[in-house]
């Protein structure tokens, strides 16, 4: 074996041991990011179920699981900033938004949750779909409980999302988001007027018949 062909064998297995290192981190990673959005996804569920204490064991899963991703990939920067940590914090954020904003706590910041920026506020516009669903729910029900307040939230996001106007690179899909989130507003807000004109009109029928008895 000559001076070259050593040389570059040395060179590959350092290589191979990177990228071997590397891949079963991102596998790691990888497996801990869909558990984190599947659970995500289930807390939304208990959310809507009213299950709030299962809601909070499932998000604080979560938050395990993105630690363990986020250590995994601790030394691998470019997958740590990779689109499956993104989704996974994306959905998180969402879980943890709806939850908050259902039952009437303050809304956690990225800081606090530990999540990316972007991915902040792309979770905060998904959470306005859920928005949406709990307040549809409730008129299902004929009574939309805190159904202004939720929908002057749901405004306020917009409002934010809406000044947030920089590349695609840096807010990854905000844009889209936003769009959408605008579209689920608008059709929240005739909704929401529409059920509570039907509930004043009913009210008033009911004062007439009693008055005329």
């Amino acid at each position: 074996m000559n001076r070259l062909t050593s040389d570059l064998e040395t060179i590959a297995d350092k290589i191979r041991s990177e990228f071997s290192a590397k891949d079963a981190a991102r596998e790691k990673a990888l497996r801990l990011c869909r558990e984190s959005i599947r659970y995500s996804s289930n807390a939304i569920r208990a959310v809507h179920r009213q299950e709030y204490a299962q809601a909070e064991a499932q998000l604080a899963s979560v938050r395990s699981f993105l630690d363990e991703a986020n250590q995994a990939l601790a030394d691998y920067g470019d997958l740590l900033h990779g689109g499956f940590v993104h989704n996974a914090e994306k959905e998180f954020v969402e879980g943890r938004a709806t939850l908050a904003l259902i039952i009437g706590k303050a809304l956690p910041g990225p800081d606090e949750l530990g999540v990316g920026y972007a991915a902040y506020l792309n979770g905060l516009g998904e959470a306005v779909g859920e928005l949406r669903r709990y307040l549809l729910d409730s008129m299902r029900g004929g009574n939309p409980p805190r159904g202004e307040e939720l929908l002057s939230a749901m405004d306020d996001i917009y409002g934010i999302l809406v000044t947030m106007d920089f590349p695609d690179a840096m807010t990854i899909g905000l844009r889209r988001t936003t769009d959408v989130v605008r579209g689920i507003l608008e059709k929240t807000r005739g909704d929401l007027t529409l059920a509570l004109g039907q509930r004043e009109l009913q009210r008033q029928i009911e004062s007439l018949e009693k008055k005329s008895l």
